[in-house]
C-alpha cells in the first residue's frame, strides 16, 4: 500500500482483509506464496576467479594480448611469454587489492532479519520475520527493529529512530492517524519503516509493505537498477588506449605497406609488424599504473580512507564538488546542548539539575564511551550528559534523592507533549515538567508568554530543538495529576542541537580554496538545516535553502536550475538525493557524495565518488560507496582528495615517460625502415627495455610524493583528457629527441664499422640512459629536475642504480647476453652512451623554463 500513510487505520485494515484477531496461518500461507518472503534479494558475492578476469577487461591489456597472440602466430614463445608475464602479474597485483576490499555480506539483509512478534490465529506469535505478510499485525516495544512497513493501529510513547532513512538526528514521535498526502518520508507519523529502530515506547502495527515493496526495498532496487558512473581515471585511461591503439596500428599498417610494396617476404613484414607493436606498447605500463595507484590505497588507508576498488583512488582527487550528508558527517550525529535561557534567579546548573531529575534515561560507563552505552531517548541523553559537565555527577537522574523520593511519573507521550515527575524532597514535593513550551506555559500562568515564545522562536529559528522546564510544588503523593500541574513557574529553555564536528567548518574553507564546492544534503528540517550550514559557512541566505516538497513539483530544466543555485537540501527523501546528484552531474560536476545511512545508497552508487561513513554508518552505505572513511571525519575527505590528486600525477608521470620512450622506439624503426637500415633492436631487446629497465623506472614514479600545493590547484576539468595539450608537447618533443639521437648514433656507429649486433649494444645502452635521465624529468611536468629533492623518492634513485646493475648483469651472464644478443662493451663506449643519454635533461629544462608556466588547475 504505497498511500498507507494517507490513509485511516481502519481503511489499511479493510484494504488489507486484516481481522483483529490477526492472519489465519492457512492465509498467512496464501499471502507468502503471493507476495514471496519479508526478504530483499542478496547479490551473490564475486569469487576470487571473477576478480581476477575483470582485470583484463581493459583495451590496453587487449592491445598487449593482441601483441602476444601474434607472437605465438609467429611462433615467438619467448616475446609470448613476456606478455603473458606482464599480463598475469599486472591482473593479480589488481586482483588482490579488490579481494581485500569485496564485503561479501548483505546488509540490508541483517535489517529486516531475526523475529517479530505477531498476531496469528488469534494468539501472539513469535514468527521469522521472513514469514510476515501484509495484513500481519505487529507488537513492538522498545529497542526492537522494525521488520516491516508498518500502520500504527495503537501506540503509546512511542518515538522512533529513522536517522538511516531520512537522516534526523532526533528520534521522530509517531502515533496512530492520518498523514497529508503530500508528506514527506520524514513526516509520515503514522508509520513505522522497516529496519528503523523503536527508541522509546510500545505499539501494534499493521504491515504494509514487505520486502521489496518496503522503502528499504526501493532503495534496494534503485541499486540493482541503476549502474555506477565509470571512475574518472577508468575513463580517461580508455580514451587515452583507444587513440594511442589506433595510432599504433595505422603506424604498423603504414610501414607494412611500406614493406609489402619493396616485394618483402610475408613473413618478414610480420616480423618488423610484431617489433613495431613491442615497441610502440609499453609493456609495463598496466603494472605500473596498479602498483601506483595500490601505493595510493596504502597511504590513503594511513590517512583513514578505505579504497574498495583501485580505479577510485584517483576519483576522488578530480572532484570537483561534494555533495554531503549532514547528519553524522558534517555533525556529530549526537544531540547536545547548544544554549539555554533560565529564568531570573535559576542558574544553568539548577536548570540542569531540574531537567535531569525529569529524564528516563542512562550514561555508558564512563565519558570514552557514555555515548555508546547510553540507554533511552536521545533528548534525554543529551540533558544527563549536560548536567553531568555542568555537575561533574554522572549519577543519574536520580542524583539527590532516595530511590523512594520518586512518587510518580508521567512519561513523555506524543499527544500529550510533556513528561512529569513528582519527588518527596524533605517532605514537600517537588514537581518537574519538560517538553513543548506551548504546552507547559499552560501550566505556568504567571510566566510572561511573550518572553518566553520570543526566545523559543529565536532559538527554533537558529536550528535548535527547544525544551522548556518547569517547576512547582505539590502534595508529595501520587497519582501526579492537574492539581500537580498548575500554578508551576516556567524556569528555563533548553536549545539542544546535533553540532557540526569541530574541523568540519575548516575542511569546507579548504575545499573552496582547492576549487571544490561543498552542498549539504539532508532530510532534516530546513531550519535546523540551515543553522548548521551558517556555521558551517555553507550558507547565509533563506533563498540557498530548497526542500523535497518543493523539488517535486519542478520539471527537468527548472529542477536542473534550482540545484544548481542551492546550497542546502533539506525535508530529502533517499530518491530525491539521487536525482539531485544526478542533476549535478548533468550540470557538469565530477560529485563526490557522503552519506552514512540507508537513505544515502543510492546518491553514493550513482556518484562519481561514493563515499560512506566507518564508524557510525550503516553496512548499505559502505557496501554502495568506492570509498570509507575510518574515522567519519568530513575533513578526511581532503587528505583523500590530496592522495587522488597525487595517484593522477603519478600517473600522468609513468604515462608520460613510457609513452615517450614507446614514441622513440617506433621512430627508430621508422627511421630504419625509411633507411633500409637493419633493425635497431630485436623483439627481445626491446621486450626487455620496456619491461625490466623502463618498468623499474616507472614503477619508481609511483612513490613520488604530492606538490606542496597540491590541495591548492582547482580540480581537474571533467571532461579534461588524460593525453591534454602539455603531455603532448612533452611526449613529442622528448620522443622525437630521443629516437632521432639514438638513430642517429646507431647509423654513426654502422658506418664507423661496427658489427650490427654490437651497434644494436650500444643502442640498448643507450636507451637505457635515455629513460634513467628522462625518468628524472617526469617528476614534474613544469618544476625543474634540481627544485624537488632527490631524497624524496629513495625507491626512484635505486630503480636507476637497479636498471644500470640488470644491464651489466645481462652482459656478463651468458644465458642472458645469449637471449638478448648482446657483446662486450668497452667502458668507453658506455661512458659515451651515458653522455648523450642524458643530454636530455637539458633540453627538457630549457622546455620547462622557456614554454611551461605555472598555472592552477
Amino acid at each position: 500500500m504505497p498511500t498507507a500513510f494517507s490513509q485511516t487505520p481502519e481503511a489499511c485494515q479493510s484494504a488489507l482483509v486484516s481481522p483483529a484477531e490477526g492472519l489465519s496461518s492457512d492465509e498467512a500461507a496464501q499471502r507468502l506464496i503471493a507476495v514471496g518472503p519479508n526478504q530483499l534479494p542478496q547479490p551473490p558475492g564475486k569469487p576470487f576467479w571473477r576478480v581476477f578476469l575483470a582485470q583484463f577487461v581493459s583495451p590496453f591489456i587487449a592491445l598487449l594480448a593482441g601483441a602476444a597472440a601474434l607472437a605465438v602466430f609467429l611462433d615467438d614463445v619467448t616475446d609470448a611469454g613476456f606478455i603473458a608475464f606482464v599480463l598475469v602479474t599486472n591482473a593479480l597485483i589488481g586482483s588482490i587489492q579488490e579481494w581485500r576490499a569485496e564485503r561479501q555480506t548483505n546488509a540490508l539483509r541483517h535489517m529486516v532479519g531475526g523475529q517479530a512478534v505477531a498476531i496469528r490465529d488469534g494468539r501472539e506469535q513469535t514468527l521469522p520475520v521472513i514469514d510476515l505478510v501484509p495484513g500481519d499485525r505487529v507488537k513492538l516495544e522498545t529497542g526492537m527493529r522494525v521488520p516491516a512497513d508498518l500502520k500504527l493501529l495503537t501506540a503509546t510513547g512511542l518515538q522512533a529512530d529513522e536517522s538511516l532513512l531520512t537522516g534526523e538526528s532526533v528520534a521522530t514521535a509517531k502515533a496512530p492517524g492520518v498523514d497529508a498526502p503530500d508528506a514527506a518520508l520524514g513526516d509520515r507519523a503514522s508509520l513505522l519503516y522497516a529496519g528503523s529502530l523503536v527508541q522509546t515506547g510500545r505499539a501494534l502495527g499493521l504491515v504494509v509493505a514487505t520486502a521489496e515493496a518496503t522503502e528499504i526495498g526501493k532503495i534496494s532496487a534503485s541499486l540493482r537498477l541503476a549502474p555506477a558512473p565509470q571512475p574518472p581515471l577508468t575513463a580517461r585511461l580508455a580514451q587515452f588506449t583507444r587513440v594511442f591503439g589506433i595510432a599504433i596500428l595505422g603506424v604498423i599498417a603504414l610501414i607494412a605497406l611500406v614493406e609489402t610494396l619493396r616485394g618483402a617476404p610475408l613473413i618478414e613484414v610480420m616480423v618488423v609488424a610484431i617489433a613495431l607493436a613491442v615497441s610502440a606498447i609499453p609493456e609495463g605500463l598496466p603494472v605500473a599504473i596498479t602498483v601506483a595507484l595500490s601505493l595510493s590505497v596504502r597511504r590513503m588507508a594511513a590517512r583513514n580512507v578505505i579504497v574498495r576498488a583501485l580505479p577510485a583512488v584517483e576519483g576522488l582527487g578530480s572532484a570537483t564538488l561534494i555533495a554531503s550528508d549532514k547528519t553524522g558527517t558534517l555533525t556529530l550525529n549526537e544531540l547536545s546542548v547548544g544554549e539555554v535561557v533560565t529564568a531570573e534567579g535559576v542558574s544553568e546548573t539548577d536548570l540542569a539539575t531540574l531537567a535531569r531529575h525529569c529524564t528516563d534515561a542512562s550514561l555508558g560507563p564512563d565519558d570514552a564511551n557514555r555515548r555508546v552505552g547510553a540507554v533511552g531517548d536521545a533528548v534525554d541523553v543529551a540533558l544527563l550528559a549536560w548536567s553531568e559537565t555542568l555537575t561533574g555527577d554522572a549519577s543519574g537522574p536520580d542524583h539527590g534523592f532516595s530511590a523512594s523520593a520518586v512518587v510518580a511519573t508521567l512519561p513523555y507521550e506524543s499527544e500529550r507533549k510533556f513528561a512529569a515527575v513528582l519527588r518527596d524532597k524533605a517532605g514537600a514535593g517537588q514537581v518537574i515538567v519538560k517538553g513543548a513550551l506551548e504546552t507547559l506555559l499552560s501550566f505556568c500562568p504567571e510566566s510572561d508568554a511573550a518572553y518566553w515564545s520570543g526566545e523559543a522562536n529565536r532559538l527554533a529559528a537558529e536550528g535548535y530543538k527547544v525544551i522548556a522546564v518547569a517547576e512547582g510544588e505539590g502534595a508529595p503523593s501520587g497519582p501526579l495529576g492537574a492539581a500537580h500541574l498548575e500554578g508551576n513557574r516556567l524556569v528555563g529553555l533548553i536549545g539542544l542541537i546535533d553540532p557540526p564536528r569541530p574541523d568540519a567548518a575548516g575542511a569546507i574553507a579548504t575545499a573552496r580554496t582547492g576549487g571544490i564546492d561543498v552542498r549539504m544534503i539532508t532530510g532534516d528540517h530546513p531550519l535546523t538545516a540551515l543553522a548548521i550550514a551558517r556555521r558551517l559557512g555553507l550558507a547565509e541566505a533563506d533563498s540557498e535553502v530548497v526542500t523535497g516538497s518543493a523539488l517535486t513539483a519542478m520539471e527537468t530544466a527548472e529542477f536542473d536550475a534550482t540545484v544548481a543555485r542551492a546550497k542546502v537540501f533539506a525535508r530529502i527523501e533517499p530518491l530525491q538525493k539521487l536525482e539531485i546528484v544526478e542533476a549535478l552531474r548533468r550540470l557538469g560536476h565530477q560529485v563526490a557524495v557522503t552519506g552514512d545511512g540507508v537513505n544515502d545508497a543510492p546518491a553514493l552508487r550513482a556518484a562519481d565518488i561514493g563515499i560512506a561513513m566507518g564508524r557510525n554508518g550503516t553496512d548499505v552505505a559502505r557496501e554502495a560507496a568506492d570509498l570509507v572513511l575510518v574515522d567519519d571525519r568530513f575533513a578526511t575527505i581532503l587528505n583523500g582528495i590530496a592522495e587522488g590528486r597525487v595517484a593522477y600525477d603519478n600517473v600522468r608521470k609513468i604515462i608520460q615517460l613510457s609513452v615517450a620512450t614507446g614514441v622513440a622506439e617506433v621512430l627508430l624503426f621508422v627511421l630504419a625502415t625509411a633507411t633500409n637500415t637493419p633493425p635497431p633492436l630485436t623483439a627481445v631487446q626491446l621486450l626487455w627495455l620496456n619491461l625490466v629497465s623502463n618498468g623499474i623506472q616507472d614503477v619508481a614514479l609511483a612513490f613520488e610524493k604530492g606538490a606542496p600545493d597540491i590541495l591548492n590547484r582547482r580540480p581537474r576539468p571533467p571532461g579534461e583528457a588524460l593525453f591534454d595539450p602539455l603531455m603532448i608537447t612533452q611526449v613529442s618533443l622528448s620522443g622525437l629527441w630521443i629516437g632521432g639521437v639514438a638513430f642517429a648514433t646507431y647509423q654513426l656507429l654502422l658506418s664507423l664499422g661496427a658489427s650490427p649486433a654490437l651497434a644494436q649494444t650500444n643502442l640498448l645502452w643507450l636507451m637505457l640512459c635515455f629513460e634513467n635521465a628522462h625518468c628524472l624529468n617526469s617528476r614534474s611536468e613544469r618544476r625543474s629536475v634540481l627544485a624537488i629533492p632527490f631524497a624524496s623518492n629513495p625507491v626512484l634513485l635505486l630503480g636507476i642504480l637497479g636498471t644500470q646493475v640488470l644491464q651489466i648483469g645481462a652482459g656478463l651472464v651468458p644465458w642472458s647476453r645469449d637471449l638478448l644478443g648482446l657483446q662486450p662493451l668497452p667502458f668507453a663506449d658506455w661512458l659515451l652512451m651515458a653522455a648523450i643519454g642524458f643530454s636530455i635533461i637539458p633540453l627538457m629544462e630549457a622546455f620547462k623554463a622557456l614554454v611551461v608556466r605555472p598555472r592552477r588547475w
